[in-house]
């Protein structure tokens, strides 16, 4: 198998079936995936051969489409700016000349071209947001992540043990079913979620659930320490943030829900 065919097919695995290559010159394709601008534009990817390794770009196609809704001015500064900023960060993007670039090995394709596409999702999301206020989107993220990673029927978001908490009181982000013991995963973004979680996991051990769990921080080192050590002592595994551990996070998942 040659490497573009590995890649197609890593592509079609992680992200499609229906994404498909066009071959435009030597070591460079045209990537057609099911992702669209609001308009129903698809959005231009291009995929190259880097050195030893491959890049994905849009060519500054991205930009181009969104200034025809927007005074592209507002991405240089205040809440806009800083969010394209972390987003570029968050995923491992390269701004070149107007182009959203992305590098990766070809081991690594399917991945690069998901993450990539999430990324070019939200910059051009940045077209609708309210000029003073920026909300995270990590919840989302989440969200969108445990539909991608999880096998469909195998999970249930926003869960609550009915029996032992018709309240609703001590949820679970997204329960895992179909193993002897079921995984429960919790998306934390700060000090007060990661206090809810700690007195959760201390509730299900209380009723005498079985169980392991697994924490996804948005970003760890923000979560004050003391809170952090109280959750860690409850705790089974943790992923310091979710982008810069979604092939952890990816594996984990595939090892412990088989």
């Amino acid at each position: 198998m040659s490497t573009t065919e590995y890649i197609t097919n890593d592509f079609k695995k992680k992200v499609s079936e229906t994404v498909r290559l066009m071959e435009e010159g030597v070591n460079r394709f045209r990537v057609f995936t099911p992702f669209t601008f609001d308009d129903g534009d698809g959005f231009s990817i291009v995929l190259q051969k880097n050195g030893k390794g491959w890049l994905l770009s849009d060519e500054g196609h991205t930009f181009m489409h969104m200034s025809y809704e927007m005074d592209m001015a507002a991405l240089e500064k205040g809440n806009r700016a800083e969010l394209l900023d972390s987003v570029l960060s968050n995923f491992g993007i390269t701004y070149s000349d107007g182009s959203l670039e992305l590098r990766f090995n070809p081991e690594e394709a399917g991945n690069a071209l998901y993450s990539y596409l999430q990324a070019l999702t939200k910059i051009t999301d940045l077209s609708y947001l309210n000029r003073e206020i920026v909300k995270s989107t990590f919840i989302e993220d989440f969200k969108q992540t445990m539909e991608f990673e999880l096998p469909s029927g195998r999970y249930t978001l926003d869960y609550h043990f009915g029996d032992h908490d018709p309240q609703k009181s001590y949820p679970v982000d997204c329960y895992v079913n179909g193993m002897d013991i079921p995984l429960l995963i919790f998306a934390i973004p700060n000090d007060d979620k990661c206090r809810d979680v700690t007195i959760n996991l201390h509730q299900y051990e209380r009723w005498g659930i079985p169980f392991r769990s697994m924490a996804i921080f948005e970003n760890q080192t923000d979560i004050n320490r003391k809170v952090l050590a109280r959750f860690s002592d409850v705790s089974d595994k943790q992923f310091s943030s979710l982008v810069s551990n979604r092939e952890r996070i990816h594996n984990y998942l595939e090892t412990y829900i088989k």
